[in-house]
This record gives C-alpha cells, sequence and structure tokens, in this order.
C-alpha cells in the first residue's frame, strides 16, 4: 500500500507559477512510476504529466509541455510539478498517482494510488 500526501496549489494570476509536491509513504520501494492529473468542474480528469522513478524519464501532456517540469526526489519519496506561465484554463482540481507497474503512463486507470486532490484557481 502507498499513501499519497498532497500540498501545494491555491490562487495565482495568469502567467504566475505554484508548486505541487506529492510525498509517498508506504511500501514506496515498488513505485515505478508517479504521475499528475487534473480534473475541471464538469470534464474528465486529464493527464498532466508523470515520471518513472528508477529512470527518471519524464513525459508531459501536450497542453502543458514547455510551462510545466515533473521532478522527484528518491530520497523524499517525493514528486513535484512545477508550473510556470499558468493560464485560467490550468484551473482544475489537480491530483497525484502511483503505480506499482509499466504501462499508459497517461491513463488514469493505470495507476492504483491517489493523493486526495488539491484546487489550483488561475484568475484572468
Amino acid at each position: 500500500q502507498v499513501q499519497l500526501v498532497q500540498s501545494g496549489g491555491g490562487l495565482v494570476q495568469a502567467g504566475g507559477s505554484l508548486r505541487l509536491s506529492c510525498a509517498a509513504h508506504g511500501r514506496t520501494f515498488r513505485i515505478y512510476a508517479m504521475g499528475w492529473f487534473r480534473q475541471a468542474p464538469g470534464k474528465d480528469r486529464e493527464f498532466v504529466a508523470a515520471i518513472t522513478w528508477s529512470s527518471g524519464s519524464t513525459h508531459y501532456a501536450t497542453s502543458v509541455k514547455g510551462r510545466f517540469t515533473i521532478s522527484g526526489d528518491n530520497a523524499k519519496n517525493t514528486v513535484y510539478l512545477q508550473m510556470n506561465s499558468l493560464k485560467p484554463e490550468d484551473t482544475a482540481v489537480y491530483y497525484c498517482a502511483a503505480t506499482y507497474y509499466s504501462g499508459s503512463y497517461d491513463q488514469s486507470n493505470e495507476y492504483d494510488y491517489w493523493g486526495q486532490g488539491t484546487q489550483v484557481t488561475v484568475s484572468s
């Protein structure tokens, strides 16, 4: 079992920056990858970014590439999402997720464990 505890988020003006953190607790040694997803009101949950724990390789949704950066600190079992040049359309609840297995990193059903979610609101 893995427990994911998120922090960060909040309200920022368009063009601003925020950083989200997600700390993993429990059987973290089995984690293969961690990802960030987001869900806006009335919309489906969508992939934002992912990182594989062993290799450090990263993947991004087209909508955030070049603006968001995912990174991990293995010693702290923590993954971060640095969000720059934020836009109003980035407004959503952001969730971190973890999986023990390799697979389609951009599919939410590939992830077994989820954080509690954190609100990000970008004002225009």
